[in-house]
């Protein structure tokens, strides 16, 4: 069943929708966001020197290990660090960070590998960025749905942008909805915050007026009944829509909508502008 409103009701609702989208660009343009990356670095058991960060850097079965050279300095946790320092071993999609000038470094685990990202603020991804185009919201995408949780966490390997990288999710349970006549089901993962969903999904917009890869949409907690309600109104971008140095993971197979969602964020002007067939991380 879709949201049903007329009137000031509707005129409320976009007001609503583009506070947020406002709000969600804001985010997207921050400092040290993901438009500030300028580089993805795979690190390996030999040091290495990376543009946009000092050091040389390696990880091994302890860890990260940054050696910095005579004059170089970073701060970790708020403190200089000088020499080598070790940022230990991280787990699965968590991370940390350094404070270098006006840079952030950071260093991430993602799909079992080590890597390095430098942030700079005036990279001209993040400095030139004006926006991000989407559908005008519209309440008939707000479907109400029902959430049934898996007896165990299903564990879901997924692809990623990058070829050859997978991601492995704790998938909760799956939610069923009816739109445009149909019945359908999205696996969930577990969201933000702590009892939310997200779900990853493509449709039949995807590579047309909306990324290829994939979308994203956070759902607020279940109800005691399982109710939940899929605004695609608020289906965004994942950062690999902008930017080569991402390592997005792509949707499981059941979540390729046979249906188009006219909703949500379009293609990115970066990638509008100039189109990029592949993904060189």
């Amino acid at each position: 069943m879709a949201f049903q409103d007329t009137g000031t009701g509707t005129d409320r609702f976009a007001r609503e929708w583009r506070d947020w989208h406002r709000g969600h660009e804001s985010a997207l343009a921050d400092r040290h966001g993901f438009l500030a990356i300028t580089g993805v670095h795979w690190l390996t058991g030999e040091p290495e020197r990376f543009d946009g960060a000092p050091g040389a850097w390696s990880t091994g079965p302890d860890g990260v290990v940054v050696a910095l050279d005579d004059g170089e300095e970073i701060v970790v946790d708020g403190s200089p660090v000088r020499g080598e320092h070790r940022f230990g071993v991280l787990d699965e999609r968590d991370g940390a960070t350094a404070t270098w000038g006006d840079a952030v470094i950071e260093v991430a685990r993602r799909g079992g590998h080590d890597l390095l990202r430098p942030h700079h603020p005036d990279h001209p991804l993040r400095t030139g960025f004006h926006g991000v185009p989407a559908y005008e919201p519209d309440p008939r995408w707000v479907v109400a749905g029902r959430y049934a949780a898996f007896d165990e966490p299903r564990p879901t390997t997924v692809g990623s942008v990058v070829e050859g990288l997978r991601h492995v999710y704790e998938a909760p349970g799956r939610i069923d909805f009816e739109l445009e006549g149909r019945e359908l089901s999205l696996t969930a993962f577990p969201g933000s915050p702590p009892g939310g969903l997200l779900v990853l999904f493509t449709d039949a917009t995807s590579g047309v007026t909306t990324y290829a890869a994939c979308r994203e949409l956070n759902i607020a907690a279940p109800g005691a009944d399982g109710a939940v309600t899929l605004d695609f109104n608020r289906a965004v971008n994942l950062p690999c829509a902008y930017t080569d140095f991402a390592t997005c993971p792509l949707p499981p197979s059941e979540n390729r909508l046979p249906i188009a969602i006219t909703a949500g964020e379009k293609i990115p002007y970066e990638r509008a502008r100039t189109p990029s067939a592949d993904h060189a991380h």
